[in-house]
Formats: structure tokens, sequence, C-alpha cells
């Protein structure tokens, strides 16, 4: 009893598995386009395989015990059906239970019948269209064992009207998509008044199945047979196909199905044919063949044969289920939790998103990720570049100061020393730094608009929130915007302030020059110094050298100065304070504004919750399976 008990514990753990699977979305070759794991295939399975008319739905009918399948002409099989059987105490009335209506259960199973016909129109509307999403039905009864069979549509040489073209390939491709599976096991229907050599499911399970290890050879319709003719004939040799013998490792097993006839009196027909043709042969090969208990043998066989293939199993699933975990949490984790509804929860998504993004930045910037030496760059290069390109030449020609300080003297010449025309001079040259400091602070602004770009980019967390992302971005140069218009202002400021106030220890120190004794001017320098005539070029000229010189000495403090103005206007106001501005609009919004900010791309979403529902099936065949005793 102990052993039967752990069987029926692990077949009722795969059904449980299963139904999990169906509920969650997961029926096997369905997933691949959507590149999910799916647990369905590793499960072990029996499938139903079989040409129309076959006699499937008969096969499953028997081993039952009750008429539950639609019955018709043409492909009447148009989804898989996952049958679980479920064995109950004998006082237990029979019932059924189908996945997608968990809370109603059916006694008459002519509308078990009905609603498998309604359900699959549903989704394939009344045409003669597949599906490869499965109908799930549970039936709980005592003349049952616990067993798990799925029905597929049957295979077909032709379309007929209504199907398109494809119809005979689909069919193939679904019922493939099952049966290769290295762990299902394949229950061949084939019908014993027709030849087996064009047996659909034979051919079907040998190309899958070459060793015939994992396939169960099923004889349909024996009632059916010609008068005097013997089914161990037809199994006496099995047909060659494509050149090669293909003899299954599993006894066939005979089925009687229902005639047109009376029901009673062909089955004493057939139990009278049988023992004529000495069905009950000593050939162990065939020795279960074409028994009235057929369908119980084979029920309890392919109980037997998928205990078997559970335990083979479990490691191995056991395995994967914890891989599979792994990787789907850390998917999770790439794509993010679900969102909270409240505005509390919300509003502090928000400002971890934020935070996160703030980091990245500041790594940037501070050097922990590449870019801020970018910024450097604009002062170690572009700046000393742009004050060396300066028309200092032009406007310190000769011609120009000539120009300049006559007109500073107007109509009376200077007495002693063109102050006017120094001033001049000077205060228009510094004008010319206007423009390096101006182009400092937009090349750090544009470093910093990149490294923006960058930062959010980078912080995967915000790849989910394409508005939010959106937002942060414009809140963000918004913000570089009013830095750039102080660091402009700084840096102005302190050229104008060069040009407002003029250091006059550095003219002091300027050799002075002598005045020319002439008529009308006696001079008053040293007679031992050389005559200087004020208003020869080489006056002018000295004039330019000593504007040059000033000129030279207010452009190595602004290097110095226009960085320092940058920074503290720019980059380090970036650093401090450069979602101060939005945190402060985002605590204003109400719980609708904020869900308007985490909307989602709908793509990651749908992906999300796919990944989400599979994981919460991983899980809870994870702990299905640590629930169950495996000892023999």
């Amino acid at each position: 009893m102990a052993g039967m008990k752990t069987m029926e514990n692990v077949i009722v753990l795969v059904n449980r598995i299963q139904r999990a699977c169906t509920v969650l979305g997961d029926h096997g070759g369905g997933d691949r386009a959507s590149s999910l794991p799916t647990l369905w295939e590793a499960l072990p399975s029996v499938a139903v395989v079989g040409g129309q008319s076959s006699g499937k739905s008969s096969v499953l009918e028997s081993i039952v015990g009750r008429d539950f399948l639609p019955r018709g002409s043409g492909i009447v099989t148009r989804r898989p059906l996952v049958l679980q059987l479920h064995k109950t105490e004998e006082a237990v009335q029979e019932y059924a239970e189908f996945l997608h209506m968990p809370k109603r259960c059916f006694t008459d199973f002519a509308l078990v019948r009905k609603e498998i016909q309604d359900e699959t129109d549903r989704l394939t509307g009344k045409t003669k269209q597949i599906s490869p999403i499965p109908i799930h039905l549970s039936i709980y009864s005592p003349h049952v064992v616990n067993l798990t069979l799925i029905d597929l549509p049957g295979l077909t040489k032709v379309a007929v009207e209504g199907q398109p073209e494809s119809i005979v390939e689909d069919i193939e491709n679904m019922v493939r998509s099952y049966v290769d599976k290295p762990n299902c096991l394949i229950l061949a229907i084939s019908p014993a008044n027709q030849d087996i050599a064009t047996s659909d499911a034979i051919k079907l399970a040998r190309d899958v199945d070459p060793t015939g290890e994992r396939t169960f050879g099923v004889l349909t319709k024996l009632d059916l047979m010609d008068k005097g003719t013997n089914a161990l004939d037809i199994l006496s040799f099995i047909e060659v196909l494509e050149g090669r013998s293909y003899r299954l490792q599993h006894p066939w097993v005979g089925i009687v199905n229902r005639s047109q006839a009376d029901i009673n009196r062909n089955v004493d027909m057939i139990i009278a044919r049988q023992k004529e043709q000495e069905f009950f042969a000593s050939s162990p090969e065939y020795s279960h063949l074409a028994s009235r208990m057929g369908s119980e043998y084979l029920a309890k066989l392919l109980s037997q044969q998928l205990e078997a293939a559970i335990r083979a199993r479990i490691p191995s699933i056991t395995s994967l289920i914890n891989k599979t975990i792994d990787e789907l949490e850390s998917e999770m984790d790439h794509l993010g939790r679900p969102i909270a509804s409240d505005a509390g929860a919300q509003l502090y998504l928000i400002l971890e998103l934020c935070r996160a993004f703030d980091k990245i930045f500041k790594e940037h910037l501070d050097g922990g990720r590449p870019g801020g030496d970018r910024i450097y760059g604009v002062f170690d290069n572009q700046l000393p570049s742009a004050l060396r390109k300066l028309p200092f030449d032009r406007h310190l020609s000769i011609e120009n100061v000539k120009r300049v300080v006559s007109q500073a003297d107007g109509y009376q010449p200077h007495l002693i020393a063109p102050e006017q025309g120094y001033r001049r001079l000077i205060e228009s040259a510094l004008s010319y730094f206007r423009g390096p400091a101006e182009a400092s602070v937009d090349a750090v602004h544009s470093r910093l608009k990149e490294l923006v770009r960058t930062s959010i980019g980078e912080t995967q967390e915000l790849k989910r929130f394409p508005t939010l992302r959106a937002e942060l971005a414009a809140a963000c140069y918004e913000a570089l915007e009013r830095f750039r218009e102080d660091g402009r202002k700084t840096t102005l400021r302190l050229v104008d302030m060069e040009a407002a106030y003029l250091t006059a220890e550095f003219f002091r120190k300027l050799p002075q020059e002598v005045d020319k004794p002439g008529p009308g001017n006696p001079g008053t320098g040293n007679p031992s110094t050389p005559p200087v005539d004020r208003y020869t070029d080489a006056h002018f000229r000295r004039i330019a050298t000593n504007v040059s010189a000033y000129i030279g000495m207010v452009s190595e403090t602004l290097k110095n100065t226009i960085p320092k103005a940058v920074v503290h206007c720019q980059v380090r106001e970036a650093k401090r304070s450069l979602l101060n501005y939005f945190y402060t609009q985002v605590g204003r919004k109400d719980a609708k504004q904020l869900a308007v900010l985490l909307d989602e791309d709908p793509a990651l979403m749908e992906r999300r919750q796919q990944c989400f529902k599979r994981l919460e099936l991983y899980k809870s065949a994870r702990d299905e399976i640590d629930a169950v005793s495996w000892t023999r």
C-alpha cells in the first residue's frame, strides 16, 4: 500500500503542476515565441495521437467509463484536451470540473460534452480552425486511476471546406510539439479495420520515437473487423516503414469500441470471436491483446509507466525549477517589481528612481564613470586656446593705437601720458574676453546635458517608465539652463570687473618716458636720458606693448577665475540641486498625476506580468515537489 500511495502521490503531483501550468498560461509550445521558460514541457505526460476517426475519443471514454467527448465528422478535437483523472473513494459521486469554470461541478456528462464544444467555439469560433491553447478537464471518479491524458486533434491528410490549406501541417506541428518531448508517452491509436501500414499515429510515433520505447500501440474498432479476420494476424508482422522495421517495446492493447448495432449483442459476438481466434494466445508479446478489459489494463499500464517516468525525471525537474526560479528572479529585478497603487508608495518609488539617476550622474562628474573629464577639458584646452586666438595683434596695431589715442585726446593733445588712450585701449581689449567666457559656460552646459542623457540611459530602473524619464530629463535641462544663466552672469561680471578697475600698480612699475626738449617744450626729464618723440611710431609701439602686457596679465587671471566661476555656478549646483525643483513639483502631484509619471511601456508591463505568473508557477511547483514523500 505504501508503494501504491507513493505512486498516487507522484501522479497527483504532476496533475497539480500541470493544472497550475494551464492556469498561469504555460501550455508548452505556445510559449516559444515569448521566450518564457516552460515547465509544461519538462513534465512527463501521455499524449493521445491518431488520425481522424481512428477511435481516440472512444479510447478515452472507455478509460473513463463515460461518454463525454464531442462526436461528429471531420476535425472534432480542435484544441488539446488535458484530461486529468482523479480516483476517489467508492461512495463519492462521479463529477467533472473545467479549469475555466472552477466553481461548477458537472454530474451530467452530456453537459460536459457540450461545454467542451462551446469552449472550443469560444476561442476558435464556429469554424474548423484549431488552437494550441488546451482545455483543462478534471474527472473525479472511483472507477478511474490517477492519470493525465492529452487528447490532441486528429491527424488528417486533406483540408475540408472552411479550413485553410495549412491545416494539415498545422495539426501535425501541434501534435509534434507534444510528442517530440523525450518524456512524453505516446498513445498511438490505430483502427483494427484499416491497414496498419497506413496508420498516421504509428508513422508519427516512428519519427519521434524510433526505438519504440515510449510508444504504446492501441488497436481500436475490433468490433468492426470483417468476419473471418484475426487481430493477431494484423500484429503478427509489424509493417516495415521506410525500409526499417518498427516494433514497439510495450505490448499492444486492443479496445472494444462502440458499434453501430446493439452494443451488448456485439460484445458477446466479439468475445466469442476472440475465443475462436485464440486472442488469449500464449504469445507473451500479445498476451494482453484485445481483452474486454483492455481499457482498464491500458489505464493501469500507462499509470505505472507515467509513475516511473516521473520518478526518473524528478531530480532533473527539481534542478530545472530551481535554475529557472533564479533566472526569473533576476529578470524580475531587471524589469522592476509591480507598482503600488497608493500615492505615498508611488511618490517613494519616483524619489528612489531619481536618487538612482542622481547617483550615476554624480559618479560621472566625480570620475567614478567616464565623462566628467570632458568638463576639465574645457578649462585645460578650450579656454586657453580661445584666449590665445583673441585678435589682440590687430587691436594693438600701430594704426589702431594711433586712432584710439588720438580720439581719446579730443581736440587737445595729451600733455604727459595718454591715460585716456590707455584706458580705452584696455577696456576695448578686455571686451574680447566676453566671448571665451560665454563659450566656456556654454561648453560646460553642453557637457552637463550629455551627462544627464547618459545617466538617464544608464539608470536601468528608469527604462520601464518612459513618461517619468522624459519629465526627469526636461526638469534636468531646465535646471541646467538656470545654472548656465548664473554662470554666464558671473563670468561676464568677472570680465567687467577687470574693465571697471585697472591695476594702477602695473603701470607705475613701467619705465617712465622722458619729454623731448624743444621749442615750446623745454623738457623736465633727465638730461642724460635720450629724448622721446611722443608722436613717433616708437611711442605708439610702446603704448601697444604696455597695453598688451596688461592684457596678458588679465588673461592669466581670467584663465584661472572663469573655471572657478563656471564650476561654482554650474557644476557644483548640478551636483547639489539638479533635481530640487523637480522634487518640489513632484511633491505637489496627486495620485492620478503620479500614476501618469509611472505609466510604463506596455510591452514591458506585459513582459513583467508574464514573468511574474511564470515565477509563481515555478515556485508553486517547487512547493508541490517538496511536499511529496519520496520514500519507496
